[in-house]
């Protein structure tokens, strides 16, 4: 497996939780619904995006990672990249690579390049999946085990070849219903006994592979609308999580999780979540 440059200990990555030190975002200054891409956008693709409101609500996302020892790098916006604030899908970090993810939509292809030249002008190791269709949301990852799923925007070709990389890992693909855009809107993993599970998504041989693995906290059609499983683990069994997703938040405060409860609902409309909006570049064990 070829990369860029030699390893560093700028970037590492084994799991959804371990604690987060380095993450990039973009901020949402062009973000608008050009295309329905799930049904949190339907819902909201006639009211529009109040571009104000999501640039407040991002910079107090920032601050509260900032708060809790976080490095936050904010990649360049580009008017032509309206979905950019998802940072999660243009790629994902494993080990010490960078895999660069090949966007899978017009609306989104381009994002990538941003990217790229910011690892390059830090002289990280990245590997350039570039001719395979997969993004980050479909991939999560805990230890030796990553589960991908198969999506419009994930192809089994991609997961086959991830495989054909990481023979020390298990790649496991899993199929859902395919509204639901990224596997991280119906499954994330937030510590090595617990996960969150939307199971209306998944098909019963999935759900009884988790049930083996995880407590389970499902969430409810109400709570995955709003992206209750979307949330971003940073280390410590903190959780970040939206304060509409009271019955999730509960439920993880009740198995010992320190919920910290950002607004970043003008974001949502658009999509994606916490876990969307970021792309960790360095956790520590």
């Amino acid at each position: 497996m070829s990369a860029t440059s030699e390893s560093n200990n700028k970037t590492f990555c084994m799991s959804e939780y371990d604690k987060l030190k380095r993450v990039i975002l973009c901020q949402p200054q062009y973000m608008s619904i050009r295309e329905v891409i799930n049904e949190t956008q339907k819902e909201f693709k006639d009211v529009g995006i109040h571009i104000e409101l999501a640039l407040e609500q991002h910079a107090n996302f920032v601050k509260t990672l900032q708060e809790n020892g976080v490095e936050v790098i904010l990649l360049p916006y580009h008017k032509k990249y309206p979905e950019q604030v998802f940072t999660r899908d243009i790629g994902f970090t494993l080990g010490q690579t960078i895999f660069v993810a090949k966007m899978a939509h017009d609306v989104r292809i381009g994002e990538e390049n941003v990217l790229i030249q910011w690892l390059d002008d830090e002289e990280i190791s990245y590997y350039n999946l570039a001719e395979d269709h997969i993004e980050g949301g479909d991939v999560i990852i805990d230890r030796d085990i990553i589960y991908v799923g198969l999506s419009n925007r994930t192809h089994q070709q991609a997961i086959d070849h991830l495989q054909s990389l990481l023979h020390q890992f298990e790649v496991k693909p899993i199929p859902f219903i395919e509204k639901y855009l990224h596997l991280d809107c119906v499954f994330n993993v937030v510590s090595p006994e617990v996960a969150l599970i939307y199971p209306p998504a998944l098909t019963q041989e999935n759900i009884e592979l988790f049930s083996s693995r995880y407590e389970l906290i499902e969430v409810s059609e109400e709570e995955q609308f709003t992206l209750g499983t979307n949330v971003l683990g940073i280390g410590n069994k903190k959780i970040l999580s939206l304060p509409v997703n009271k019955n999730v938040n509960k439920q993880l405060r009740d198995r010992g999780f320190e919920v910290i409860e950002v607004d970043i609902t003008e974001i949502i409309k658009s999509g994606g979540s916490f876990r969307c909006c970021t792309l960790p570049v360095l956790r520590e064990e």
